[in-house]
């Protein structure tokens, strides 16, 4: 699977995370893209109930690995889909692949 790619001209995101997380990191982030992966084949099939627990979980476990952006992506993907707000559903997806397209984490103390 590719990695989203930047859009031309894009910053970076910088994340600053604490070096004792630098094992599970690359894998959180791997999970999240394939998070998204789903969550487009859900829209596509409108599974909203399946968005709706990856939104969840990505509201719960981003904080913790340092992404606070991530957590509050999921936790608006997952208040859009109660309203079932679609337009707010795909901008929440571009903002989760835009995120990790230009992500670049740091490790600081």
């Amino acid at each position: 699977m590719m990695s989203p790619q930047p859009e031309a001209g894009q910053p970076k995101i910088i994340v600053h995370i604490d070096p004792d997380l630098e094992a599970i990191v690359p894998g959180f982030l791997a999970n999240r893209r394939r998070d998204l992966v789903t969550i487009e084949a859900c829209l596509k099939q409108s599974d909203l109930n399946t968005i709706r627990i990856l939104g969840h979980r990505m509201k719960g476990d981003g904080g913790g690995y340092g992404f606070d952006q991530i957590s509050s992506i999921g936790d608006d993907l997952e208040q859009a889909v109660m309203v079932q707000n679609g337009p707010l559903i795909e901008k929440q997806v571009a903002l989760l692949k835009d995120f990790l397209s230009r992500v670049e984490v740091v490790y600081t103390r």
